[in-house]
């Protein structure tokens, strides 16, 4: 059984199957046609990447992107690739300045000293991909960008709090380097095409055959996501208004359960899905279900993980799109994904694992 930190850590694995065309962007204030930026993003290729550099050529900005050369997404064609190694190769950044840059690829702090120490000087903005893992463990409900990340390693064994403590740690880094030009954005999920990760793609396939269809969890626990190509614009909009800071980007807009999730899924997939409910975490977890993202066990570690608060972002800008057009566009996606991904996903929660836990829990009555 793969873990949550297991599939964060599975972010470098080549998406497979082409992404769909843009679409129309949510209700997003853009303001005045910005001046053109010189953008470097390191990374770029991976799963934000993709959204982000076509977003920023569309806006009109220059991009350049610096990886290891290991996967070639389709990117547009004036856009300049570098090559080289976060660990330590960076000599094809050198002698050259940006007007921002998108740190889009880093957990491990090492990578970030060496990036801020080179390009400190070379570009006035430095937006840093965070998490909200980063207040891991989540002991309360309502987490803000005003409590304190959790900076300490106290259990080295605990993928979810080595994740969280170096994405913070990462953070610290950006502000002492960059001060008020530096930016950290913390997403819940992200989801929606092109996804790395077999998380979120699970429930609109799902969805889409229909029948007895396991609902794990209680219907009022709450879910919490964001579609990658809201997050990318919000990046820029960052950028462009020169905005500094730290912000949670958490979707949706407002308070969402998980009732409330699937059924907006299934309108959205028309789905004939007879929901069966399993809300028993102790049985769930016998049967291997400790998750599906979006859902979440609420104990524990956990309590708090899927209320994160939002409404700073929101005030600078982060809009959300209808859920129903992530749903959509991920199935769409998802038919495009090579047949071999599709025959043997990642997802938790497999046919067969599904039908022992609906036939042990009728059983049970």
């Amino acid at each position: 059984m793969t873990t949550r930190r297991q599939f964060l850590n599975t972010a470098a694995v080549a998406s497979g199957g082409a992404l769909i065309a843009q679409s129309a962007l949510p209700d997003l204030a853009w303001g005045a046609t910005p001046s053109p930026m010189n953008i470097l993003i390191l990374g770029g290729t991976g799963y934000i990447g993709p959204h982000l550099v076509r977003l920023a050529v569309s806006r009109g900005h220059k991009v350049t992107t610096f990886t290891r050369g290991r996967r070639k997404p389709e990117l547009p064609p004036e856009v300049i690739q570098l090559l080289g190694d976060r660990s330590g190769q960076l000599q094809a950044l050198e002698g050259k300045t940006w007007d921002a840059v998108i740190d889009d690829s880093a957990t491990n702090p090492e990578w970030v000293r060496l990036s801020t120490e080179l390009l400190k000087g070379k570009a006035p903005q430095y937006l840093f991909t965070s998490s909200t893992g980063v207040y891991y463990p989540y002991l309360k409900r309502g987490l803000d960008e005003t409590t304190m990340p959790h900076t300490t390693l106290v259990d080295p064994k605990d993928g979810s709090e080595s994740f969280g403590v170096q994405k913070a740690q990462c953070e610290e880094i950006v502000r002492a380097a960059f001060g008020k030009g530096g930016i950290v954005v913390r997403p819940s999920y992200i989801v929606g095409p092109g996804d790395t990760s077999d998380r979120f793609p699970y429930w609109p396939q799902r969805l889409a055959k229909g029948g007895e269809t396991l609902a794990p969890g209680k219907k009022s626990d709450s879910v919490q996501m964001v579609d990658v190509r809201d997050l990318v614009a919000f990046y820029l909009k960052l950028l462009e208004e020169k905005r500094g800071g730290t912000y949670n980007a958490a979707g949706p807009r407002e308070a969402l359960t998980m009732e409330g999730f699937l059924d907006q899924a299934i309108k959205a997939v028309s789905s004939a899905s007879k929901l069966v409910w399993i809300d028993d975490y102790e049985f769930l977890k016998a049967h291997q279900i400790p998750e599906s993202v979006p859902f979440i066990m609420l104990e524990g570690n956990d309590l708090g993980h899927t209320s994160i608060k939002n409404r700073k972002a929101i005030a600078a800008g982060l809009a959300f799109r209808p859920l129903a057009e992530t749903v959509k566009d991920t199935l769409s996606w998802w038919a495009t994904v090579p047949e071999e991904r599709r025959a043997k996903p990642r997802f938790i929660i497999t046919p067969e694992i599904e039908a022992k836990a609906l036939a042990d829990w009728k059983a049970r009555g």
